[in-house]
């Protein structure tokens, strides 16, 4: 194998190294054993056992249920612990909003009640015979200081829902929530006084929580898994939680003080952000779970101590639920959230690069097809001197092709000499074996970018390009679903564009590989990338497949209609600087054959012994 064809491999295994990172999936989800619901929670570490009633009385409340409605969210809660029951984002449907056409995202596991609170106390003697328990809001009965069973938010409105708790013995907790109209942050309030004569011992803190993660709304499951992720914010230091593994929980918890803890799926967002001074711990834990169809869930518990003041409590904190969209992240110092990359190389080129310019294309074409399809036009013009240095290296291998293959004829079996001959061939023609490959990495920053930017784009969501296909720019365009699942890929459906995208590939190998022995990679590395891509969203590889149709115009244009065409007798006199990997090359051939031994990865030529002519 050439030094091309080795690089050529060795790109290869890195794309596929980061399609399977990206794309990691269980072999059995079903077999794995889900971690137990209590260590997604912790700090709230003591078990609660079945028992008569909650570990503290208080006076009876009647059950209510009361119902926000502002032009962004619908919340509901509960007068069991004045907690959430649903957390409707009006703008924004299901993946299966063609079935249901009512249905909207909310963002609150089905059955479950959110955002509650619990600290440890000495249970009453009539409710339980343990000496400690963890007193739990659901457990708590609160009167809502409203008559209206709804309250509307009009825009740049406020409204404000109260709700108190008390005890016999005086000790009273109150939740307040803050709502303002056309702003998706809600501001919530604990106070807490006159319960000392119950706390346990041990009890310093309240422990706030939002526990059960982000209910997924697309239709992938595994998708919503690779992208969902906990995370805890330091001084602007984001330190991640990724639960990867179905029998290991994962989970952190805060050295300093923090500016918000939160958790994603792929298209939303969950954050607390205490206010400035708060001095208390936060933590995040996640679990990782099978799901039917070899589906994946993954649940990440938000939670912060809040320190006791004197026994009391009084604890202010802004409550995120809403859309990953960027801008609207940026009003509230969220854009951490959002993944584009490598922090230091390829974060910026996404975020202050490439989505303010997609963005500003969208303002012109509404039709977000159309704009993947300008903006990879314009990105292929941006990268032209790349691109341009890697077009000319291909045409330089392709005019000295038959020199090199006279020389593979004329020494078939004299490796070392072939090696000399090729790179004699190299210095005299000005070639550089690396030069193709140097730019493709120049461009991997821009690529990953460009994953991140079309990949987690919630305005791409629900998008339509073509009103028979493409009609979802955001997920694959199947054309072709399989009965089983194809090995290492993991796959069983065919994309469209993925095909096109791959088609095209091919013709760019075909116009780039001149040499026979690496004929292989014409066919291998479009077909693995067909596979890959299989999976990725529609509005991706219409951006590829209109890169790749560009490069093979302009690859025909240079090659057929450009004036001034290159030959062989012009590469000759242009002037040569030999390159580094040249150089290298140079200096270990002239080693070896100081030595009288070929390269490494060379056979060796063995001399005759004397009086073995090969005659007899």
């Amino acid at each position: 194998m050439d030094k091309r064809s080795l690089l050529a491999v060795v790109m290869i295994t890195m794309l596929m190294a980061f399609w399977m990172f990206m794309q990691q999936r269980p072999a059995d989800p079903q077999a794995a054993k889900p971690a137990s619901s209590q260590s997604a929670s912790a700090p709230s570490k003591l078990a609660n056992a079945e028992r008569n009633g909650p570990p503290v009385q208080f006076m009876p409340a009647p059950q209510r249920s009361i119902v926000v409605v502002s032009d962004l969210y619908t919340i509901r809660f509960t007068s069991d612990g004045a907690m959430v029951r649903s957390w409707v984002l009006n703008n924004y449907k299901p993946y299966y909003k063609d079935k249901v056409p009512s249905a909207v995202v909310d963002v609150i596991q089905p059955g479950v009640r959110e955002f509650g609170f619990s600290f440890l106390v000495v249970p009453d003697t009539l409710s339980s015979r343990r000496p400690i328990d963890t007193l739990l809001s659901r457990e708590i009965p609160f009167t809502f200081a409203t008559a209206s069973d709804t309250i509307r938010v009009a825009t740049g409105a406020n409204a404000k829902l109260v709700a108190t708790a008390t005890t016999p013995f005086g000790g009273v907790i109150t939740r307040e929530y803050n709502f303002v109209g056309g702003a998706y942050d809600v501001t919530s309030r604990i106070t807490m006084t006159g319960m000392q004569r119950v706390y346990h011992r041990r009890t310093s803190a309240m422990h706030v929580e939002w526990k059960h993660g982000i209910r997924y709304q697309e239709g992938s499951s595994v998708d919503e898994s690779n992208n969902a992720i906990g995370m805890i914010s330091e001084g602007g230091s984001i330190t991640e939680i990724d639960a990867a593994d179905f029998s290991q929980p994962a989970g952190d918890t805060s050295k300093t003080a923090i500016d918000y803890v939160a958790t994603r799926s792929k298209y939303f967002a969950v954050a607390m952000l205490p206010q400035k001074g708060f001095s208390g711990k936060a933590s995040v834990y996640g679990n990782r779970y099978g799901a039917p169809n070899d589906g994946v869930v993954e649940k990440y518990a938000l939670g912060v101590d809040v320190p006791m003041v004197n026994g009391d409590v009084d604890y202010t904190t802004r409550l995120y639920v809403g859309p990953m969209q960027y801008d609207t992240l940026e009003q509230y110092g969220l854009t951490n959230i959002m993944n584009f990359g490598w922090k230091w190389i390829v974060k910026p080129i996404g975020e202050f690069f490439m989505l303010p310019t997609f963005k500003l294309l969208h303002n012109v074409i509404p039709n977000y097809g159309i704009a993947i399809i300008l903006f990879a036009l314009l990105m292929k013009v941006l990268l032209y001197p790349l691109g341009k240095g890697q077009m000319e290296s291909a045409r330089k291998m392709q005019l000295v092709a038959p020199l090199l293959n006279e020389v593979r004829m004329r020494y078939p079996d004299d490796m070392q000499k072939q090696q000399q001959e090729t790179m004699k061939i190299y210095s005299e023609y000005g070639i550089n074996p690396a030069g193709g490959c140097l730019p493709l990495v120049l461009q991997m920053p821009f690529l990953y970018a460009l994953y991140a930017v079309l990949n987690l784009n919630i305005e791409l969501r629900q998008q339509e390009f073509l009103p028979i296909w493409l009609t979802d720019l955001s997920i694959p365009d199947v054309i072709v679903s399989l009965p089983f699942k194809l090995p290492l890929f993991n796959i069983d459906q065919f994309s469209g564009l993925a095909l096109l995208m791959g088609a095209t590939m091919f013709i760019q190998q075909k116009q780039a590989i001149t040499d026979p022995r690496q004929k292989a990679m014409v066919y291998m590395m479009p077909l693995m990338l067909t596979l890959m891509f299989s999976s990725l969203p529609s509005g991706l590889n219409l951006y590829y497949f209109v890169f790749n149709v560009v490069a093979i115009a302009q690859t025909v244009w240079q090659s057929k209609f450009a004036k001034n065409q290159l030959t062989l007798a012009d590469l000759k006199k242009m002037p040569k600087k030999e390159s580094w990997m040249q150089k290298k090359m140079r200096e270990a051939q002239e080693m070896a054959a100081a030595q009288g031994r070929s390269i490494p990865g060379q056979p060796t030529q063995r001399p005759q012994k004397p009086g073995k002519s090969g005659k007899k």
